[in-house]
């Protein structure tokens, strides 16, 4: 499932860059098809202040893109995992990225079959936040290995997670060797459409296959009513039942959660646990911060 939908995000990458930059010549600067065909052919001679006009073009989206792109699930996967952590459910953070990625996947397609219809920011959007609104990586990321700790001993933890790992690993250089090929044997639709069905093949392989770990805590079971009296919760009126879901919604978006959640980070404990983990994540944002 993961390798499903790393594999993909990498794969389309590069004809997403070739997209922008194609729309952003031929849409949005309105250049001609001489001009725009060298520059795609890499072939600059004489089209150098063009050149610049389309890469400063595609800079300047790919600014706000970016801060999209990170920004917000930073801040989802705050509230995203106090619930899943809350409710024990896993299945559900690890399935909304991937539906993310297919709903960018299909709305590049769209763009691409509008191409002179549609500009440049319109692929950018489709691009940055359907991801953004679904979590992303960030939220896969987090999903998988906290379904791993669920379902693993302590004796086999460290293999599984590095299996996991070798996936992940895997799956950026194959997507990123299969990318530049494929992209010039079939074109965009043929890249993008790829990746939709790898997208598709992972959320039906997650939905069946992957089961939620063993005593799963439900949903505001502390709140929940006992079964004599739940049977009663059908006749509730129409306005009973919204109040419950903004309720529900409103407790999801809580502050005390993430409150919570820096708490259990950063608690004391014994060997300098507080030190450990903030040195851990000095050195995760210095050794990846870099790569981004």
């Amino acid at each position: 499932m993961v390798a499903c939908y790393i594999m993909p995000s990498v794969l389309a990458s590069l004809a997403t860059q070739n997209l922008n930059l194609e729309k952003a010549c031929r849409v949005n600067l309105g250049y001609s098809d001489v001009v725009c065909s060298a520059l795609s052919a890499r072939n600059t001679s004489g089209f150098e202040e063009e050149e610049t006009a389309v890469q400063q073009l595609v800079a300047g989206m790919q600014t706000w893109k970016l801060a999209l792109q990170s920004g917000l699930p930073t801040l989802l996967i705050l509230f995203l995992g106090a619930w899943s952590d809350r409710s024990g459910l896993r299945k559900p953070c690890m399935l909304l990225p991937i539906v993310g990625e297919f709903l960018t996947s299909v709305s590049l397609i769209i763009c691409t079959y509008w191409f002179y219809e549609l500009p440049m920011e319109a692929a950018g959007v489709s691009e940055a936040l359907w991801p953004a609104i679904t979590g992303g990586w960030f939220t896969m990321f987090m999903a998988v290995f906290s379904y791993i700790g669920d379902i693993t001993t302590v004796e086999s933890r460290t293999l599984r997670i590095g299996a996991v790992n070798v996936f992940l690993s895997l799956s950026v250089p194959i997507g990123m060797a299969l990318s530049g090929i494929l992209y010039i044997k079939i074109g965009f639709y043929g890249v993008f459409s790829i990746s939709t069905v790898c997208y598709i093949m992972s959320f039906i392989y997650g939905l069946v296959v992957i089961k939620e770990a063993p005593n799963v805590k439900k949903p505001n079971e502390n709140v929940t009513l006992s079964s004599s009296s739940s049977s009663s919760l059908s006749g509730r009126s129409p306005k009973s039942k919204m109040a419950s879901k903004c309720a529900t919604i409103v407790d999801f978006f809580s502050f005390r959660h993430i409150e919570e959640t820096f708490r259990v980070a950063f608690k004391k404990g014994a060997n300098n646990r507080q030190k450990r983990v903030t040195v851990l994540m000095i050195i995760v944002m210095v050794v990846v911060g870099p790569m981004y």
